[in-house]
Order: C-alpha cells, then sequence, then structure tokens
C-alpha cells in the first residue's frame, strides 16, 4: 500500500475518532464527561460501622463512586438527591459507594444524621484513597464499569434525581453507552 493512502487511511481513522468522541459527549447529561478508561483504584476502607468494603468492583454491575466532605458547600447541597439516588436504585442495578474524605465520624454522623441517618459512607480518614482517585475537587463522582474500569467522572455536585441524570444511569445498565 503507498505511503500516501496509509496516511489518508491513518487521518480518517483519527477524524472519525474525534467526531465519535465529540458525539459521545455531546449527548452526556451536563457535568458528566467520559474520560480516558481506566482500571480504578483499589478502595481498601470500613464504614463507621468498622465493617469494609467487600465486591468492589462490582462484577456484575456499574458503581457509583462518589468522594464527598460534610464542610463541602456543593456536597451538601447535593446529598439529599444521592440519598434518594440510593432509594431509587435499591435493587442493585447500579451499586453506590460514598467515601467521606478526611473526617472524624464524629462529623459524618452529625452530617448524615440530618440527611439520611441509613446511609452508610466508607471513610477515607488519612485521604489516601481519595489521593489515588485524584479528583479536582468536590464533590467527585466516578462512574465505574462491571470490568473495574472507570468510564465517566462527574465535577461538582448536580440533582441526580433529574430526568437525564436518571436516564443516563439506567442506560448503563442496560449497555447502550
Amino acid at each position: 500500500m503507498p505511503d500516501n493512502m496509509r496516511f489518508q487511511i491513518s487521518l480518517a481513522i483519527i477524524v472519525l475518532a474525534c467526531v465519535a468522541t465529540a458525539y459521545a459527549q455531546a449527548s452526556l447529561p451536563d457535568g458528566i464527561i467520559a474520560v480516558t478508561p481506566k482500571k480504578a483504584p483499589e478502595i481498601l476502607l470500613k464504614n463507621m460501622d468498622d465493617e469494609p468494603l467487600t465486591g468492589f468492583p462490582a462484577r456484575d454491575t456499574w458503581t457509583f463512586v462518589h468522594f464527598w466532605a460534610s464542610w463541602c458547600g456543593p456536597c451538601k447541597r447535593e446529598m439529599p438527591a444521592i440519598s434518594g439516588l440510593i432509594k431509587h436504585f435499591r435493587k442493585n442495578e447500579i451499586r453506590i459507594i460514598l467515601v467521606n474524605t478526611s473526617e472524624d465520624d464524629e462529623a459524618v454522623f452529625a452530617f448524615l444524621g440530618g440527611i439520611d441517618p441509613d446511609m452508610k459512607t466508607y471513610m477515607d480518614r488519612d485521604g489516601q484513597v481519595t489521593e489515588k482517585w485524584a479528583p479536582r475537587g468536590l464533590p467527585a463522582t466516578y462512574l465505574v464499569d462491571p470490568e473495574g474500569v472507570i468510564r465517566y467522572q462527574a465535577l461538582g455536585g448536580r440533582n441526580w434525581l433529574q430526568d437525564n441524570y436518571l436516564e443516563f444511569l439506567h442506560s448503563l445498565t442496560r449497555g447502550s453507552r
């Protein structure tokens, strides 16, 4: 094959990849970004009841990994929607893991008690797990596919119970993304 033709084919592949990426990004709800796929870091944490996180990544479902702190204004505003999301996905269509970043049990217990006393969060007391995930700020949500690969990220707070976010999350469970 002549070099000119190889160049044209390579260029066409690059253009198609760029167009496909732009289309995929344009169809995502506001604030959700497709990321370069990478293996999700481990989460070796315990909740406030001293129970370890098990089964991560979930091999049969998508996982919603959410980093937050009680001192974070957008986290405070977003947490009632996260509580609603947990109730919405009770049938384990999506596993939701909350990770509190560098706070003590007292602060977290007081905060969650005012939102939803039944919410469970894993405690990253020293911030090491959060550092491995490297969010650019809080709150930060990562959507991890059933193979343990991070596919999407959401930075900042949002109302996850709005139709566009729920439809997006349901589309993940149907395999249409």
